[in-house]
């Protein structure tokens, strides 16, 4: 039928030939090549995953066993975050010089040590120094694992792929929740041991795991060596066209000439290692860069004051204040891994396909309407101790079993997908490190003072402080985040720089990619 009212409509032939301006391009398959190398950097986040979580547990027979005040745990428990930033502020610079590669084993390798100091610490002061070293592992890999993902990643699932260090956070925290619980009838000296000296395993698989994924192609091409970095990118590309123009974007970026097709070459001596980065990012900055450094460091900021690990560290004694028994804190911890694991696990399905900001606002949002609920029943619970309010306790875990829910399908993930994706190539490392390093003093700061915050305001007004908090994060994403998807890394910097003006911009990039895309005219768009 088809065929002949082609015929009748005065055209010959037996199909027609498909016209390329108006069939859409065919949708490219996943790279199992870059998904590979992204499941194996991002199974670094394990090890900061599984010690949020260990500690949930551990923390409760670590008091109980060294004999340690409210202050003291405190610190134990929150205190890996501040040590790690010294492993994101010395990791920008280790992934220049040794690579991206063989700085994800050296993470593994401090963890493997920090976990054994901690699974043998006798006294306070020991357990401090193990957290010490794993602290500067978990620095680390925080900084490395999205800055090597998003560099190895094609654009079409760049989002899907940089979003793996969270789900991988994520299936820690979920372990560390199932060890508490395995463990837990253990004798107490014994037990929260074992549950931290455990995480020497996955240290040990990933040193060596990571050795059989390829370098980065962006610290290759910083090295001068064009010809393997184009041997991966060939490999992680969905084309051979795509494949080619990032390595030309990346050698204009690296200041390498366009007709350079050596496969070493000489790179400029302030690509190379960084030289210069410090002054280009902090204190001669572009408008553009300044606007990426501050989308960089406020999604991370925002991230942990939300009271994200409030909720995951200190789960258990949400869980008490609300009611629920001493038998089933450790399984209430547990669906709330459960639900943190499998929320994420549906977000990666839709960062590429929604956005990064429609997903940010949601996220948030959900997030606001969680704490408000959180808050007020603790509040109620606080108020009506003798009455056993049911229905208060209800609404107290469904809270956070939501809020851990919202915050990992948008805020969790996107966070680190973000600001691994927008900072220009010679900066990105070190702009990476700073949005990590307060990442980690926020979340250092939120984990050291919790217990002193509700004892100050009631457990109820801790988390109705950080909804506030939240309120002002949604505003900052609505404002000042341009969405990023299916940009090229290297195409990012046109969209900072307005700061509030940034939506005239994106209009005009739409414009012209809906004129001049793929060298062919889009019929039937109306810009309005």
């Amino acid at each position: 039928m088809a065929d002949r009212k082609y015929e009748e409509n005065g055209f010959s032939g037996e199909t027609p030939t498909p016209i390329p301006a108006f069939d859409p391009p065919p949708k490219p398959k996943r790279n199992k090549f870059a998904f590979a190398c992204a499941v194996l950097a991002s199974m670094t986040s394990i090890l900061l995953g599984y010690d949020i979580g260990v500690m949930s547990g551990a923390g409760i027979f670590i008091k109980e066993d060294l004999k340690i005040s409210d202050v003291q745990l405190e610190i134990v428990m929150g205190v890996l975050n501040l040590y790690s930033l010294l492993g994101s502020a010395a990791a920008g610079r280790t992934s220049d010089w040794i690579g991206r590669r063989y700085t994800i084993v050296l993470a593994s390798v401090i963890f493997f040590a920090g976990s054994l100091l901690m699974g043998f610490a006798v006294n306070y002061a020991f357990l401090m120094v193990g957290r010490f070293v794993a602290g500067i592992a978990v620095g680390y890999a925080l900084m490395i694992a999205p800055v090597y993902t998003a560099e190895v990643s094609p654009a079409s699932s760049r989002g899907f792929l940089t979003s793996f260090p969270e789900v991988f956070i994520n299936i820690g925290i979920l372990l560390g929740y199932v060890s508490n619980v395995a463990l837990s009838k253990l004798p107490t000296h014994l037990g929260w041991r074992l549950m931290l000296g455990i995480g020497a395993i996955p240290a040990v698989f990933l040193a060596i795991a990571v050795l059989a994924m390829p370098e980065s192609p962006r610290w290759l091409v910083l090295q001068g060596c064009l010809g393997d970095a184009k041997k991966v990118l060939d490999k992680t590309s969905d084309s051979e066209q795509e494949s080619q123009d990032r390595l030309a974007d990346i050698k204009e970026a690296a200041g390498i000439p366009p007709e350079c097709h050596d496969d070493v070459v000489q790179v400029p001596k302030r690509s190379s290692h960084g030289e210069g980065v410090w002054k280009d990012l902090l204190l001669r900055p572009t408008p553009a860069v300044r606007h990426i450094l501050i989308a960089g460091v406020g999604i991370h900021f925002f991230q942990q004051t939300s009271g994200i690990d409030a909720v995951v560290l200190y789960s258990p004694k949400i869980f008490e204040k609300a009611g629920i028994s001493k038998s089933h804190l450790l399984l209430a911890t547990v669906a709330v891994g459960f639900i943190k694991t499998v929320s994420i696990l549906v977000a990666t399905f839709f960062v590429d396909r929604v956005g990064r900001r429609k997903l940010l606002l949601v996220s948030v949002g959900g997030m606001i309407v969680s704490l408000a609920s959180l808050g007020t029943s603790l509040m109620v619970i606080d108020r009506f101790k003798e009455d056993k309010l049911v229905w208060a306790v209800a609404l107290a875990v469904v809270s956070v079993l939501a809020f851990v829910a919202m915050f990992s399908i948008g805020l969790g993930p996107i966070a680190w997908v973000y600001s691994s994706e927008i900072f220009p190539l010679r900066l990105r490392a070190q702009g990476t490190g700073i949005g990590v390093g307060v990442n980690r003093v926020m979340s250092g700061i939120i984990s050291m003072t919790f217990i002193s915050l509700y004892k100050a305001v009631t457990i109820g007004g801790a988390f109705l402080l950080f909804m506030a908090v939240a309120v002002v994060g949604w505003l900052f994403i609505y404002l000042l985040l341009p969405e990023t998807r299916g940009k090229t890394l290297e195409e990012m910097q046109s969209l900072f720089g307005g700061f509030f003006r940034w939506r005239s911009t994106m209009r005009e990039l739409e414009k012209n990619a809906d004129v001049n895309g793929n060298g062919q005219v889009q019929l039937g768009v109306n810009h309005g």
